[in-house]
């Protein structure tokens, strides 16, 4: 007998109907023969709701008291699931993170799982019941509860299917699997059947919305069939899985965009060892992340320094640079919040020639201006003005057949 691990977001457990679903669906698997752990979310908006009730009390909660308050949102998820199954003859247990030993680090509000025991669950499947865990969370060595930061419902599903070596841990959600862009920006975009580890981490971090990031790390590094589903139509999905030596692998898998981006540049600053580590030491002190980074040599000896931060993080950024141009007697500081990064991704680059030079023709044919660009083994990443990004992505799209080679 398998070994399924379900997640069903906010969005599928919304309503009490849609709750009623989501139990004819985990029926449906355990009618296939399958031994079902079903991880839920809170119901959509609640998660809001209660942070809007705690920014009502404190503008700066106590972060232990703000997962105790958070949490809870899940718990009411679980028991109306378990209630639902129960009704229609299916025995269910629900738990708290807590309850099935969930170990965190101590970090509130961004906890990392540490450990789990499984054992409660083993006795609950060994005895024909169904599991049903509340994502998102879990507790520290002293027992406090711990959040594992937005879209950890993910991450906890992942955690549970390599902590009882489940055959595949499958995330249901509004989408019906990986496309090869955000089918709003491009209506042709195709649904991928099966996307590699690496790929889908690429594509997570450079802004597909899809997974969380530590979710899709989490399976890679235990080995985690992945697969994502529609909780609302029938369909096989998009498997995430290890790259198969034996496969033809297209040479871009997706393109994926960030629109949360802003670029700092500092101007005229000494062209010498360590001014690098001058500029961006603050802004890494500040535990404010940087991207892409560009440094340009000029023949008076001077240096021009760039590099982009999270939109939210650039006015922040930018005091911090004003204040180190002061002291380096830079010639000048500027930044810009209207631009956006568009990155192609796909394992078929390591064997393929042109491609970078396919992306660039395809953006000039557009007048789309590079303003800055970033590559790694497997992705190749642009800066481009804000207005261009949905051209752009057009544009790359067809220059590389993404919705024939998704098809085929």
């Amino acid at each position: 007998m398998a070994l399924i691990v379900q997640k069903y977001g906010g969005t599928s457990v919304g309503t009490v109907e849609k709750i009623e679903n989501v139990a004819e669906k985990v029926i449906a698997t355990r009618n296939a023969g399958h031994d079902v752990v079903v991880v839920v979310s809170a119901m959509s908006g609640e998660t809001n709701r209660l942070v809007e009730l705690a920014s009502q009390v404190s503008d700066t909660p106590e972060p232990r008291e703000f997962d105790v308050l958070v949490s809870t949102g899940e718990q009411v998820t679980i028991a109306l699931l378990s209630m639902a199954l129960n009704k229609r003859g299916y025995p269910a247990r629900s738990y708290t993170g807590s309850q099935v030993h969930i170990l965190t680090d101590n970090a509130y509000t961004k906890a990392r799982i540490l450990d789990i025991d499984e054992s409660r669950m083993r006795g609950d499947l060994d005895a024909g019941r169904i599991v049903v865990v509340a994502g998102f969370q879990g507790r520290d060595e002293q027992g406090n509860i711990t959040t594992l930061g937005r879209g950890g419902s993910d991450t906890t599903a992942v955690a549970l299917a390599a902590a009882l070596k489940a055959d595949e841990c499958q995330i249901y959600t509004d989408v019906d699997g990986v496309y090869t862009t955000d089918p709003r920006v491009v209506p042709e975009a195709s649904r991928l059947d099966s996307i590699t580890f690496e790929e889908m981490l690429e594509m997570a971090s450079l802004g597909s919305k899809v997974l969380q990031i530590r979710a899709v790390e989490f399976a890679g590094k235990y080995n985690v069939r992945l697969r994502v589903l529609s909780s609302f139509e029938e369909g096989p999905g998009t498997l995430i899985t290890f790259e198969d030596d034996d496969m033809e692998q297209p040479v871009i898998s997706g393109i994926a965009f960030n629109r949360d981006e802003a670029k700092l540049t500092i101007l005229g600053v000494p062209d010498q060892p360590g001014i690098a580590h001058q500029i961006l030491g603050s802004i890494g002190e500040a535990n404010i992340e940087v991207d892409m980074i560009i440094q340009n040599i000029a023949a008076d000896s001077t240096t021009d320094f760039t590099f982009t931060v999270h939109r939210n993080d650039y006015d922040k950024a930018m005091t911090i640079l004003e204040e180190t141009a002061k002291n380096l007697n830079a010639r000048e500081v500027s930044g810009d919040k209207a631009i956006v990064k568009v990155s192609l991704v796909g394992v078929g680059m390591r064997s393929h020639a042109g491609v970078a030079s396919t992306m660039f023709k395809a953006l000039a044919d557009e007048g789309i201006n590079i303003r800055m660009i970033s590559t790694s083994e497997i992705k190749i990443s642009v800066v481009v003005d804000e207005k261009y990004l949905e051209l752009g992505v057009r544009a790359l799209h067809s220059a590389f057949d993404l919705a024939e080679a998704a098809v085929e």
